[in-house]
């Protein structure tokens, strides 16, 4: 195959969908509609950045400029020459990323056209190419919101921050206004395009699964999928080899029709485990495609050997667990939900591996890619093939309910389809979910009946599409999936979020859940980070601000939400501290410090109740745009305090203090690995150094042990400092005793103490 990239500058037109509209390449040069360069992948209101046009949305409340391009028309055109040597092939146009309604038109020829931005598009364009020669691609992008309302909005169908629109638009519902992200609709090529000049006889799908693993022995399953243009099926086979160190298999099988399978046994072999749990071995694999011997194609992927199981996900109360299983031991999940990286998706490829570092260093062995955003590329999922982070994967639904009727049934399958056999082989995937919080929105608008049972797309579209793409994964239905007649929170699996009020409040203390996949607690950045978003004439007062309240985040020209993200983040400060700075540099870093103890407190909540609770997927990381949110590494990068608390806390092996019962703190060693350890560790007091509390402890493999206790009178507050050394190198984590408020002096001064433990770190200002 012959590959030519098609990315880079274009010529971009755009105008009003008002009016008589060209319809072809030849009535836009007609209609002489102003024109401006265009990079692919990109977005417009980039575009409309770099002209000089707009200014940056992301700053002050730029972002409301852009609304009146929602109703816009957007045509970008080039040229390019394809090769001689391509005649005699079919070619395919593909574009990775088409925002969103698109029609395609080589040499004035309309060859297809686009109704999803989720998923990849390509088209036959062999009889419109001219070989040897130049040719001239045009790409029309219509507006969304106006093809949205061509459509039927049923009374049922309901969006989030009131956006109905969204549901009927296969974009990701975070464009349209979310608490995390700002209403930028956008339009355009947000990933790469090529055209491809294809061999006659190609592998189209290839599957490699894990039925069986053990330490042992392993199976896995091949099955693949090719094409020819060859009358008669004869001669073909199918050869498979991966390797892992000295660790190999391999086999080869004749292929009697268009597709085939075979069994792949493999001994002793190099597992694949999460992150703590042991290696990510990965064994690199072709497999080939052959005619009498000779290859036509190859395929390379990596494949980790690897079991997953999830215990107990539908039984509602005590009865469920949603535990983790991965070739037969429990794994305690620990990690972040990813959302959208930059709200022009085009910018999200650059920010991933800075990202992914994030997760690696926070020890995080798991990551809920949330159903708000797109689907992330292949990079993604090979880096957290690579570090072990186990991929809980949304389907795109989020905080709605969706259209049930047969286009847009039709419609989501193709895209799940496409989806799952574009990832299937990443050895990180642990799960499919169908959406986010869809049937728990369902349940709290009170209707008399129990409409999720009724709901075809989690019940019935995409378990069919997993089954029969991907059936060796676990399928969730929703997230939280809640069943027929049961109560709102008396599932396995919960989003705790509450009234978002003191982070040890009953609600966060004593929750139900058994495996906890949201949950979070505001953190204000650094105000280096904040000016650069807000004017510094707006930097104070952050109450009823409308330059803050536009990144926390509030669509102000629709209404604010019922409740305001920085007033929560001040309250969260006068909750704790009894009052809040008025200065703005004092207020960062007191919220920061509010954050952290949250963060910190409600990780060690799960690891403190292992296996009574089996995980937790704190929200969230990293921002993906500058706002007032609990992401604890801003968009510019800048790590909050919670983000080096988390880091300490994360670790396979960490001592931990548990709240007071009866007079007592007990005193836990969790340990997350496979590793029984010999541990010594001591408790000081963080005022004056005194040794409270010290020993030495075999630290059983994947399981906590209680190792002391300490009395204190309730309501004491007091740092502790916990230490422990493994072979010789040490560790620390803290605590903080007793009951807001607290003095604000005396707790930054026990930040400077924390600061300076093993592992130190500087606090970002």
């Amino acid at each position: 195959m012959l590959s030519f990239t098609l990315n880079g500058s274009w010529t971009l037109y755009y105008h009003p969908e008002t009016g008589a509209l060209p319809q072809t390449p030849d009535e836009l040069r007609a209609a002489a509609w102003p024109r401006i360069e265009a990079q692919v992948p990109g977005n417009v209101e980039l575009d409309l950045v770099r002209a000089g046009l707009e200014q940056d949305p992301f700053y002050d409340q730029n972002l409301y400029n852009f609304r009146k391009y929602e109703f816009f028309q957007w045509w970008f055109e080039r040229s390019f020459d394809v090769p001689a040597a391509c005649e005699g092939r079919r070619c395919a146009l593909v574009f990775d990323g088409l925002d969103t309604y698109a029609d395609i038109f080589v040499n004035g020829v309309r060859v297809g056209q686009a109704d999803n931005m989720f998923i990849s598009h390509e088209f036959d364009v062999t009889d419109a190419l001219r070989f040897g020669a130049a040719n001239t691609l045009h790409v029309r992008i219509r507006s969304a919101l106006n093809e949205a309302r061509k459509q039927d909005f049923p009374v049922m169908l309901v969006g989030c921050e009131g956006s109905d629109e969204y549901t009927r638009i296969r974009k990701p519902s975070s464009m349209f206004g979310w608490d995390i992200m700002p209403r930028l609709l956008s339009a355009g090529m947000w990933r790469g395009v090529r055209l491809e000049a294809r061999d006659s006889a190609r592998l189209t799908q290839v599957y490699v699964a894990t039925t069986q693993a053990n330490e042992n022995a392993a199976r896995l399953i091949c099955r693949v999928r090719f094409e020819t243009d060859d009358a008669a099926l004869q001669g073909y086979s199918v050869r498979v080899a991966g390797r892992c160190g000295d660790s190999s298999f391999s086999r080869e099988k004749v292929l009697f029709f268009v597709s085939g399978s075979m069994d792949i046994d493999v001994p002793a072999p190099r597992l694949w485990w999460p992150a703590g749990y042991g290696a990510q071995n990965l064994y690199d694999t072709t497999v080939e495609l052959l005619k009498d011997g000779q290859v036509l194609d190859t395929w390379t992927l990596r494949v980790g050997i690897r079991r997953f199981e999830i215990v107990n996900i539908l039984q509602p109360g005590d009865a469920g667990e949603f535990k983790i299983v991965c070739n037969g031991t429990p794994i305690l999940a620990k990690g972040s939900n990813w959302v959208p990286m930059d709200a022009m998706h085009s910018r999200d490829a650059a920010r991933v591996d800075a990202a992914m570092a994030l997760f690696r260093d926070c020890g995080c062995n798991i990551v809920r890619c949330w159903g708000g955003n797109v689907y992330e590329d292949h990079h993604f999922f090979d880096l957290c093939d690579e570090y072990g982070v186990m991929v809980w994967q949304d389907f795109a639904m989020a905080c709605a309910a969706y259209p049930t009727d047969a286009p847009f049934v039709a419609a989501l399958e193709k895209e799940a389809t496409s989806v799952v056999r574009k990832l299937r082989n990443h050895p990180s995937i642990l799960l499919w979910a169908g959406d986010n919080e869809c049937d728990e929105g369902q349940v709290s608008r009170g209707y008399p009946n129990d409409m999720n049972r009724y709901n075809p797309l989690t019940r019935e579209v995409l378990p069919r599409v997993v089954s029969m793409n991907d059936p060796w994964r676990v399928f969730l239905p929703s997230s939280p999936y809640i069943p027929a007649g049961i109560a709102r929170y008396d599932v396995p699996e919960q989003h705790n979020w509450g009234a978002r009020a003191y982070f040890k409040d009953d609600f966060y203390k004593h929750s139900s859940a058994h495996f906890i996949s949201e949950c979070g607690y505001h953190g204000c950045p650094a105000v280096s980070s904040l000016k650069k978003f807000i004017p510094a004439d707006k930097l104070a007062p952050w109450l009823d601000n409308d330059s803050w309240d536009t990144h926390d985040t509030d669509y102000l020209p629709k209404g604010r939400r019922g409740y305001s993200r920085v007033r929560l983040m001040h309250d969260q400060v006068r909750i704790f501290f009894g009052e809040a700075p008025e200065e703005l540099a004092a207020f960062c870093r007191l919220s920061q410090i509010v954050q952290a103890e949250a963060k910190k407190f409600f990780i060690e909540r799960t690891r403190i109740k292992k296996w009574r609770r089996t995980g937790i997927i704190w929200w969230n990381m990293i921002d993906g745009w500058p706002q007032i949110s609990d992401a604890v590494v801003d968009y510019y990068y800048a790590k909050k305090l919670a983000y080096h608390y988390i880091r300490r806390v994360q670790r396979p092996i960490c001592l931990m203090m548990d709240e007071l019962v009866d007079w007592t703190h007990a005193v836990v060693l969790g340990n997350d690995s496979r590793d029984s350890r010999a541990v010594s560790w001591r408790i000081e007091d963080g005022d004056t150094g005194e040794v409270i509390l010290s020993g030495e402890t075999l630290s059983p493999a994947n399981e906590n042990v209680t190792v002391g206790s300490i009395r204190e009178m309730a309501g004491t507050q007091k740092l502790y400092i916990l230490r422990w050394t493994i072979d010789g190198v040490e560790y620390a984590n803290h605590y903080l005793s007793g009951f807001p408020r607290f003095d604000a002096e005396k707790t930054l001064g026990y930040v400077d103490i924390i600061k300076a433990l093993p592992e130190p770190f500087d606090w970002t200002d």
